[in-house]
């Protein structure tokens, strides 16, 4: 080996392979997708606490995603080296919301389908499942459930309560009671009539009843 030998390397040949033309238009056309998923992402949210670093992961990964892909197209060895580097990756992150999957998912294909040159299909597609989540993420085909929680003393304070609630609302279900000395805890599953309040303050008004709240529950329950 000489000294000149040492500097011999095929690294400087990949510098090429990819053009300035295609990293910027790549890049650029993933950060407005990642942008667009962003925004419909803040119009569909329905959870209990909106995550802005979540959408703004959600633009860096599909930029990031864009970046990867374009550097494993350029070189088959290079991909191979990438998908046993990115199999030790371990996301420790947990997912909250069935929603926030479908747009990693859609974060990840868009950056994908854009590297790989399919710039039409990523546009039109992003364009098609927004328009859809636009559409269905936030209809709701049913009254929103609530959780009433009242704290009263005796059972004929109880079936006082339970009488009222169940002709000022649509549904009222008992979902749990708690006993303890001198003091009940109910928790009602309720559906309102229409979107006033009004009765819980004339629940907490009525003689026995030591607090009345009125919680708004978006999680999963069982019918």
């Amino acid at each position: 080996m000489t000294f000149k030998d040492i500097f011999k390397s095929n690294f400087l040949e990949n510098v090429t392979s990819v053009t300035i033309l295609d990293m910027v238009l790549a890049i650029l056309l993933a950060f407005g997708v990642g942008v667009f998923i962003f925004y419909i992402y803040r119009k569909t949210y329905s959870g209990v606490m909106y995550s802005a670093s979540f959408g703004t992961t959600l633009i860096a990964l599909t930029m990031i995603t864009t970046l990867v892909i374009l550097a494993v197209t350029s070189n088959v060895v290079l991909s191979l080296g990438m998908v046993g580097a990115l199999s030790i990756v371990r996301f420790r992150s947990a997912i909250k919301e069935p929603m926030d999957i479908a747009f990693l998912f859609w974060s990840i294909a868009a950056g994908i389908v854009l590297a790989a040159g399919l710039i039409p299909l990523a546009v039109f597609g992003s364009l098609t499942i927004g328009l859809a989540l636009l559409l269905f993420a936030n209809k709701k085909s049913h009254s929103s459930p609530y959780i009433a929680v009242i704290r009263c003393t005796g059972d004929e304070i109880e079936a006082d309560v339970r009488n009222f609630l169940s002709s000022k609302v649509e549904k009222c279900v008992v979902k749990s009671k708690t006993v303890t000395k001198g003091m009940l805890e109910l928790n009602y599953e309720i559906r309102l009539k229409d979107e006033s309040t009004d009765f819980i303050n004339a629940i907490s008004a009525m003689n026995g009843v030591e607090s009345a709240v009125l919680v708004s529950y978006n999680g999963d329950y069982m019918n």
